[in-house]
């Protein structure tokens, strides 16, 4: 049979409904007849018709079943592969047996475009080496000058931070591109300051302090084209380490704004918070959480260093069943935040963002339950890739991170399976490689993507 074309397989499929139809008639004709003598033939008919209706009932079933299960759901498959392929760059085999010639025409198809781009990314590769070569060479000359330098947008959202400026945020917060800046200064000085030197356009000096009121710092604002500074700031007397990498990490389309409107917004633009969490257990009414991992995606791309990795004293003994999983002993989170403060942190992470997590429900769950505690309240926009593989290769497939993962050609490295940042990571990586597939389907806009994830909210129901 695998041998045989679609075409011919189609024609047997017609073949044996309309071959298996007429036989089942036939017998129900004669069954009928066989009743004639004891029910009169008007009986004998009727009882020869809703037999045949039936049996024609019961034929058009499996039928359809044989079709479902060799054609359409292998078509479906196979459409998927060719995204996975087309949008995501994932090398996948098109199993798709009963299809005919059309799998390995797909192969067929799918090589010669790798070839055809194969010199492309070559020299692509090339220059992107030499512009990482050029980049370092900057990171190593900056780390020299004992100044924090921050990129800032003309809405007042960080778009660039050298690596001593790293240190400077995080002492205050979670240093984060599109984060408003007035989220790690006092906005009083800062707008001061800033108007200033639209006023004067000019370069200019100011003291500004962090928002806890428990630092202060002597900077320079000096005005960018487009309505946007760059903030200075003498780093010379602050507690920086002077072995600690200085990477850089901007964004230059975040000068351009984002959009506020999360329904309207393009998946490309949007903000992600993506996150994961260990628990003491699977009962998200009684367990807690032990600890928390997040990762940011930004314009499409995973954001480097703009991470969580938090343990958490879940004010509790960690079942040894919980540990053999993620590894959280009870001595490791002695000492370290409750879920109230690990909460607020993690919420601040995610501010003006998409919150995504797998199985999003039971996450989501532990971290509702206890907003009080952190004084919050959870009314992000919600993103769940269970439903985002569903709704790209239908609900018949599987949908574990594990499953993704294959799929997508992401790794999870052993040691960091069943922990909060790698799983985070992890999830964030198959995000990333999902939004093209999404667009390419047609969901261009956050709206999209959830009016089409609500058609199959079915699978959290039976997954929890």
């Amino acid at each position: 049979m695998e041998n045989l074309s679609l075409r011919l397989r189609i024609f047997l499929f017609f073949c044996l409904q309309g071959l298996g139809g007429a036989a089942l008639v036939l017998a129900a004709l004669y069954f009928g007849h066989a009743r004639a003598e004891a029910t009169g033939t008007t009986g004998a008919f009727v009882f020869a018709g809703i037999l045949s209706a039936f049996l024609l009932l019961g034929l058009t079933v499996g039928i359809w079943l044989l079709f479902d299960e060799n054609v359409a759901k292998p078509i479906e498959k196979l459409a998927a592969s060719l995204r996975a392929k087309a949008h995501a760059d994932v090398s996948t085999d098109f199993d798709a047996r009963y299809l005919g010639d059309l799998a390995p025409a797909a192969s067929a198809v799918s090589n010669a475009l790798s070839q055809t781009t194969l010199s492309t990314a070559e020299r692509i590769a090339a220059e992107t080496e030499r512009l990482a070569a050029e980049k370092m060479q900057l990171t190593a000359l900056l780390t020299e000058i004992p100044v924090a330098t921050i990129l800032v947008s003309a809405k007042g959202q960080i778009v660039l931070y050298d690596g001593q400026a790293a240190d400077v945020l995080s002492q205050i917060h979670t240093p984060r591109l599109n984060a408003p800046l007035s989220e790690y200064f006092d906005e009083v000085s800062l707008s001061a300051a800033v108007k200033k030197m639209h006023k004067t356009g000019k370069e200019v000096s100011a003291t500004l302090t962090d928002t806890h009121a428990a630092q202060s710092y002597d900077a320079k604002i000096k005005p960018t084209e487009g309505g946007g500074y760059i903030l200075i700031i003498d780093a010379a007397h602050l507690d920086v380490s002077p072995e600690a990498a200085r990477p850089i990490v901007y964004d230059f389309d975040l000068l351009d704004g984002q959009e506020t409107d999360f329904d309207t917004t393009p998946l490309s633009k949007l903000t992600f918070t993506v996150f994961d969490s260990e628990t003491t257990g699977l009962l998200p009414h009684k367990d807690e959480i032990v600890q928390l991992g997040a990762v940011r995606v930004l314009n499409g791309r995973i954001t480097p260093g703009e991470t969580i990795d938090q343990l958490v004293d879940p004010g509790c003994p960690i079942p040894p069943a919980s540990t053999a999983v993620h590894h959280v002993t009870d001595a490791m989170v002695a000492g370290k935040p409750d879920i109230g403060e690990a909460g607020r942190a993690f919420h601040r992470f995610a501010t003006r963002s998409v919150i995504v997590a797998h199985n999003a429900p039971f996450d989501m769950a532990f971290l509702h339950r206890h907003k009080d505690r952190m004084g919050v309240e959870w009314d992000h926009p919600i993103l769940d890739t269970v439903l985002l593989s569903a709704v790209i290769w239908g609900t018949t497939e599987q949908h574990t991170l594990d499953a993704l993962c294959d799929r997508l050609g992401v790794t999870i490295p052993e040691h960091l399976r069943h922990t909060a940042l790698g799983d985070a990571q992890a999830t964030a990586e198959v995000l990333v490689k999902m939004l093209p597939m999404l667009e390419a389907r047609g969901m261009k806009t956050f709206g999209d993507v959830i009016g089409e994830t609500r058609r199959h909210s079915r699978l959290l129901e039976d997954l929890n």
